[in-house]
């Protein structure tokens, strides 16, 4: 009984005893048992002589305890450490590491298609401009090959002349210099002639499905001259589509054909060379993708055309006139138009269907199908506010008023509004009913930044039955009018390296100011690297002049800069002196255009502007030569004595509304390119002529409004920011110049809860 019980105990940990004890047998067996080594005396590691040397001595163990006698203690006392001199290691120059561009390029990433039309001095200036209007705002990338070129070429197009009108050696070309040039940026490339129609869209959307590792070699084949049969080949007149990697193997052996093949037409030879060094064939459908095409014959009628190849068609050849390439491309265009719609009212059927299956059902589809739900306000502050209209009168002005004119942009909404609510009323009830409008009653409207723009009309209408009888009654509708799909607009490049020059206007009135503008200016500029020329303009009036040499009213101004040149021996500060009875921007800005190359970009700033490099950069970064002018809106702060009435003033460092405002009153600080203004002011040239006043009349602003189709950027700056001061206004110039330097005056005081805050103290005041 003890037996079976001292068993049933050992069986479960047995195991566990058997494999820890055969565990530390194999460890004890796999020990390697090692004595200290004898020397070559045969005496052990502690014997070691201490008289044996520098070697000796650093062959004991560092843990061990020496048992010499007092003569090796002494020995070993004798000891000197050597120095090892310390020698840096010596530090090769970094290597410059030079990045991309673009983020684009360093991540190898490159365009979808290249789009090379092949042209003629005779039907670029017809053909060529009827393709490029008709493609260029749908494809990245569009260049028109040629053989000789006109001395004047169209607008708006990117043309690449060869020299030599020889078809083949024009053919060899525009491949060599796609090559050279763009191969490294697109995946396909497509060629075509600019007498063939091209449906933009639909190449892209081809290329979008085929893979870019593909040899392919897609368009119409065709066989060989003479009945070859060694391959086919992509017909010129409906274009041709290559991919990089075939590119790429064509590039080693592009010589060798332009020497070894002798052909009279341009494709057949870029046929033959590619079948001959890639061995790939011309082909018009691959993995189930088509190359639809279409052949016009005689008597073509885009409209009367029902062919399934025309309907699909990439590419529509011949086209003799200008004419019929903008008739096709009106006619394909109202095709995607349609089918947009219809995409539309499928995706809208969807939702609705979803919507059905929802918990809440119907309510879940918010009208218009499709469309961002309304705002909704979280506080009611956010509540979004209606503007009540009428067909003449709209009741929220722009000046404050409480009734203005219905007129300008306005009225055309208005209009296109209303018009478009009566055609979707007669489409849903024809034919049964017939709706004209007798009036507008009421008109409401909001922008919804969510949505956009949200009208309900009241209208009043005569409604026509079938059998002739007429009644008038009232309907609301409501409309939407959606905000669209954001466009990135392309822009000029420009860069933040381009040298501003400052150009700073000064009269008597400034003369206080300009000494607190130097020392800022000097922080910011002279003592730290910035790409910027500070120059002077001291105005005289013609009393002010005839006295300078007795007593020169800017001479403090002039030491200051003498001061600050001798204190930075970098910094030159130029100044010009001019009299004049009216000081016009314009007579100023014709003097300091005059001294300076037509590439100078200025910046006409203010006494009281404070300038840093922040602003700079934004100034290089919104003009853009032949393209752009910017005139920023400084931030201009109230009255201290009226914003801070019987508080302390405090040191605001951000934008509020209680400390200031954006003066849109303000003209006088603009960015713009010289070789702009010279432009713009030889336009003005001939009213001049006939006035000369209109150059007291005008200022800069209103002259690159009126008379250059550059896009004038106005757009607040918050880095601009003046402190109150009072404007002294001319009335020497223009009317509309003098009231609005009245206005700012007065709207600089204060807010108007300040304003009526000051009255209402004063108010109680007198009341005591």
């Amino acid at each position: 009984m003890r037996y079976a019980t001292l068993v049933s105990f050992l069986r479960p940990i047995g195991p566990v005893v058997i494999g820890i004890s055969l565990g530390f047998t194999l460890s004890l067996l796999s020990v390697t048992w090692v004595d200290d080594p004898c020397d070559a005396d045969g005496r052990s590691a502690g014997e070691l002589s201490l008289d044996g040397g520098a070697k000796q001595r650093g062959a004991r163990k560092p843990s061990s305890i020496s048992t010499g006698s007092l003569e090796n203690a002494d020995a070993e006392e004798d000891f000197e450490p050597r120095i090892v001199p310390y020698k840096p290691l010596q530090q090769t120059p970094a290597k410059k590491i030079i990045r991309a561009k673009y983020i684009s390029t360093e991540l190898g990433i490159r365009e979808r298609l290249f789009v090379g039309v092949l042209t003629s001095k005779n039907t670029i200036n017809t053909l060529g401009v009827a393709m490029n209007r008709t493609i260029r705002n749908h494809l990245d990338a569009v260049i028109f090959f040629t053989g000789m070129r006109n001395r004047k070429l169209p607008p708006g197009m990117t043309v690449v002349a060869h020299g030599d009108d020889r078809l083949i050696w024009n053919m060899f070309q525009t491949v060599k210099y796609v090559l050279d040039r763009y191969v490294g940026e697109y995946d396909w490339f497509y060629f075509i002639q600019d007498d063939t129609y091209l449906e933009a869209d639909r190449i892209k959307q081809l290329v979008e499905h085929l893979s870019m590792a593909e040899s392919l070699y897609m368009g119409k084949p065709e066989e060989f001259a003479g009945g070859e049969t060694g391959g086919r080949y992509c017909y010129g007149g409906f274009g041709y589509l290559l991919s990089r990697s075939l590119l790429l193997r064509l590039k080693p052996l592009l010589e060798t054909c332009r020497n070894d093949i002798l052909s009279s037409s341009p494709d057949e030879w870029l046929g033959r060379c590619i079948v001959d060094s890639a061995n790939v064939n011309c082909v018009d459908e691959y993995q189930g993708l088509q190359y639809y095409h279409f052949e016009v014959g005689k008597d073509f009628d885009p409209s009367k055309e029902v062919s399934t190849n025309f309907r699909n068609a990439i590419v529509v050849h011949p086209v003799t006139e200008p004419e019929q390439m903008y008739r096709l491309h009106k006619h394909f265009t109202e095709i995607e138009l349609q089918q947009t719609y219809d995409e539309i009212q499928k995706l809208q059927d969807e939702i609705k269907n979803v919507s059905m299956e929802a918990i809440d059902g119907k309510r879940t589809a918010h009208w218009p199908v499709g469309i961002n739900p309304p705002f909704e306000p979280k506080t009611r502050f956010e509540v979004l506010s209606w503007d009540y209209f009428t067909e003449d009168q709209v009741y929220t002005c722009v000046d404050g008023s409480p009734k203005c004119e219905l007129r300008g942009i306005d009225k055309v909404d208005i209009m296109d509004v209303v018009e478009i609510a009566m055609m979707e009323l007669n489409k849903k009830y024809k034919p049964i009913l017939n709706m004209r409008k007798q009036q507008l009653i009421n008109g409401y409207r909001r922008f919804d930044p969510t949505r956009g723009m949200e009208y309900t009309l009241d209208l009043q209408l005569e409604v026509v039955n079938q059998k002739g009888r007429s009644r008038s009654i009232t309907k609301r509708v409501h409309l939407v009018r959606p905000l669209s799909q954001i466009e990135i607009i392309p822009m000029p490049y420009v860069t933040e390296a381009t040298r501003v020059h400052i150009i700073l206007p000064m009269n008597v009135h400034d003369l206080e100011y300009a000494n607190h503008f130097l020392e800022v200016y000097a922080s910011h500029f002279f003592e730290k690297t910035e790409n910027a020329v500070l120059s002077f303009l001291f105005i005289y009036d013609p009393f002010q002049a005839q006295k300078v040499n007795q007593k020169d009213i800017f001479s403090g101004v002039k030491a200051k800069i003498t001061e600050y040149e001798r204190k930075y021996s970098t910094v030159k500060i130029p100044w010009i002196s001019v009299k004049t009875e009216a000081p016009s921007q314009i007579k100023m800005m014709d003097i300091i255009s005059k001294k300076h190359p037509l590439e100078t970009l200025f910046f006409i700033a203010n006494v009281h502007t404070n300038v840093n490099s922040e602003f700079l950069n934004r100034c290089r970064m919104n003009s853009i030569n032949n393209w752009q002018v910017f005139f920023p809106v400084h931030f201009q702060d109230y009255n201290p004595d009226i914003a801070y009435h019987n508080q302390e003033q405090m040191v605001a460092t951000y934008l509020s509304k209680d400390d200031g405002h954006f003066d849109r009153n303000a003209f006088d600080e603009a960015c713009f390119y010289n070789s702009d203004y010279m432009a713009t002011r030889t336009q003005m040239n001939a009213d001049v002529q006939e006035n000369e006043e209109i150059l007291e009349t005008l200022d800069i602003y209103e002259m690159f409004i009126r008379y250059s189709s550059l896009h004038v950027f106005r757009a607040v700056e918050p880095v601009l920011r003046q402190k109150y001061h009072f404007q002294v206004c001319d009335p020497r110039l223009s009317e509309d110049i003098y009231h609005r330097c009245i206005k700012s005056n007065l709207e600089r005081l204060g807010s108007r809860s300040q304003l009526a805050m000051v009255l209402f103290e004063q108010e109680q005041g007198n009341s005591t």
